[in-house]
């Protein structure tokens, strides 16, 4: 039973979210594909999938039939928002604990996640040396 609910949390999550892009977005139409596996025939092949089927939405008349309300997750950024702006200056990654409603921040050193071109091309220029 719970890997039933388990499988329709994560069915409803992704169409909230593909629902919340697509409004955003100011798409006009959203559309969901269903898929399903297909066997390999043999061993070294790789797995396929068939489409089952296909269904258009206007983005918020779906977004009313999932009872997915905007202002609440307009709510929902608002919070984040406020309290990163509470942070003292400084580089930080927010976090989403995988499988849980748990979001973290970390601070970290200023430089992480830059590119170092300019430290790449030195070295390879004293190696031409």
């Amino acid at each position: 039973r719970s890997h039933s609910f388990s499988a329709l949390k994560q069915w409803y999550q992704r169409r909230v979210r593909g629902t919340v892009s697509s409004i955003l977005a100011g798409s006009d139409l959203l559309k969901f594909g269903y898929v399903t596996r297909s066997m390999p025939r043999s061993a070294g092949e790789a797995i396929g999938h068939s489409i089952l089927g296909t269904q258009e939405f206007i983005p918020k008349q779906f977004a009313g039939q999932i009872s997915l309300d905007m202002n609440n997750a307009w709510g929902i950024l608002r919070v984040i928002v406020d309290r990163c702006m509470q942070l003292k200056d400084g580089k930080y990654v927010l976090y989403k604990e995988p499988g849980k409603g748990i979001l973290r921040i970390y601070k970290v050193p200023l430089n992480t996640f830059e590119d170092n071109d300019d430290s790449d091309e030195e070295d390879e220029e004293e190696e031409e040396k």
